[in-house]
């Protein structure tokens, strides 16, 4: 059974992993009959934020142990992510993304990215093994990657995430949020999920095609 990392950053749209596209993404790797294996890193997060109040909270929160909400305690540290272990790696979205993997939302295109993180990403592309983003999440890959000259989507390609992807030195494409955008030489797959939609159909059909994509690319 093929084994696909999923990354995770805690838990809600806000501060950590976008719940929905989280679990769609499990659903679809399981469709696909492949093993989902999680990871978050084991520190604090950026901030906690009232999902009911769209409001900052002060107490501090852990990303793993948030993670650990959505997939029912089967999570590791990102510490322990080996890309000889895997076969392919996904990304959900959430602003968690932005704030806990990498600081994309606090520094844009000047942003650094967790160093496990960062040396996965490498890891995997180094041994050709296909991998996924959804939503903000292409911010991370366009920093890693920038440079080998990948083509990446968020959706529109007007808005300031997607300058600033560009900027990072990879190419963006505009697609609607049930669509992907597949870079099929790099083996890089990508959807806008929330990015761009309003509901979640729209966003199944993305991050299934992106899943589908992604396995499908495993040499």
């Amino acid at each position: 059974m093929k084994k696909i990392g999923i990354i995770l950053a805690g838990c809600g749209v806000y501060d950590g992993s976008e719940i929905q596209e989280t679990v769609l993404t499990l659903l679809a790797v399981e469709r696909r009959n492949a093993q989902a294996v999680c990871f978050a890193p084991d520190a604090s997060q950026a901030d906690v934020v009232n999902h009911l109040k769209s409001q900052p909270e002060g107490a501090g929160r852990n990303a793993l142990a948030e993670s650990a909400r959505i997939v029912r305690g089967e999570i590791k540290p990102l510490a322990q992510a080996k890309a000889e272990e895997l076969d392919a790696l996904i990304i959900p979205g959430g602003f968690g993304v932005a704030k806990n993997l990498c600081d994309f939302a606090a520094k844009g295109k000047d942003c650094t990215v967790l160093p496990e993180l960062e040396a996965l990403i490498k890891a995997m592309y180094a041994a050709k093994k296909p991998m996924g983003f959804a939503c903000i999440a292409p911010v991370i890959a366009a920093k890693v990657l920038g440079k080998e000259g990948i083509t990446l989507t968020i959706g529109s390609e007007q808005s300031e995430t997607a300058a600033a992807i560009r900027a990072m030195g990879a190419q963006t494409k505009a697609r609607n949020a049930d669509q992907t955008w597949a870079d099929t030489a790099h083996k890089i797959v990508s959807t806008p999920a929330y990015m761009e939609a309003k509901s979640i159909t729209p966003v199944y059909l993305g991050i299934e095609t992106m899943t589908h994509e992604v396995i499908a690319l495993i040499g």
